[in-house]
């Protein structure tokens, strides 16, 4: 779980991304006059001490603003360390989430990672106070960032970044680079809707949630194999299939995740 590092990669003027060996994370960080915007703070207060120090090979401007892509551990548990001096966004459902099942999060992965245990107790767990339900578009200094929900799809919560002058998205987990795209908490009927939404929003680089910066060409791959998993489950589901003969058909993604994404399509479709 732990691990070296990339360096950093300028997108554009001012808008960066590092590639972490902890989980294959991206995590952005936007230059904007005398402040810093950071997507995503990483999985617990260590990672984001360690972030901060990284942001000193780019910056010397302090971290005023955060953006959590969705309410997942990973992305969030490092928040306690920038707050309050930033002020932390996401969506209002994300910050419903980690209220609600915050606590279940930090249990489930000091089971997954034991050895870890005391830096997840260590966690503030900080949801953001700063919300919104469809976009927000917000002046940070010398510089314009969108802020989108535009849709349901890897979580109900999912949030992009825009920097329009640099034609670069951060796009959390709605898109994978390293692996499949993860179901577990998904919205496998509502995602490739999501990603066409993401689709009108990119001019330039993609940052996902994990793995290698991509382009449109990859974002429109990946929309095209979700669809197909949506397209494959409403007709398995519609000829009376379980999952598991769903399953044994075959699909754009390995069995062990078209298991999850079907499994959350059959529920979402009426079977529990």
């Amino acid at each position: 779980m732990l691990g070296g590092m990339s360096d950093w990669q300028e997108l554009g003027d001012g808008v960066f991304t590092k590639r972490y060996a902890s989980l294959d994370m991206e995590i952005g960080a936007v230059v904007c006059g005398d402040g810093v915007l950071v997507i995503d703070t990483r999985a617990h207060h260590g990672q984001a001490r360690d972030l901060i120090v990284d942001l000193r090979e780019i910056t010397k401007h302090q971290v005023r603003w955060v953006l959590d892509t969705h309410h997942h551990w990973d992305h969030t548990f490092g928040n306690g360390i920038f707050a309050p001096r930033a002020a932390i966004w996401g969506h209002t459902r994300c910050a419903d989430a980690l209220i609600e099942h915050g606590e279940a999060m930090r249990a489930q992965v000091k089971q997954w990672a034991p050895d870890l245990a005391d830096a997840f107790d260590e966690v503030d767990i900080t949801p953001p106070e700063h919300t919104f339900s469809t976009s927000v578009t917000l002046s940070l200094n010398d510089r314009v960032v969108e802020f989108h929900h535009l849709g349901r799809g890897h979580t109900d919560n999912d949030a992009i970044a825009v920097v329009p002058d640099a034609g670069v998205v951060f796009a959390g987990d709605l898109i994978e680079e390293s692996a499949p795209p993860a179901f577990q908490d998904s919205y496998p009927l509502e995602w490739p809707g999501t990603l066409a939404g993401v689709l009108t929003k990119v001019s330039g680089a993609v940052v996902p949630g994990h793995g290698a910066v991509v382009d449109a060409a990859f974002v429109s791959t990946q929309h095209e194999q979700i669809a197909e998993v949506a397209r494959l489950a409403r007709s398995h589901h519609e000829n009376g299939a379980t999952i598991e003969q769903a399953v044994s058909e075959g699909g754009p993604f390995p069995d062990k995740t078209l298991e999850v994404a079907f499994a959350r399509a059959w529920l979402h479709m009426g079977d529990k």
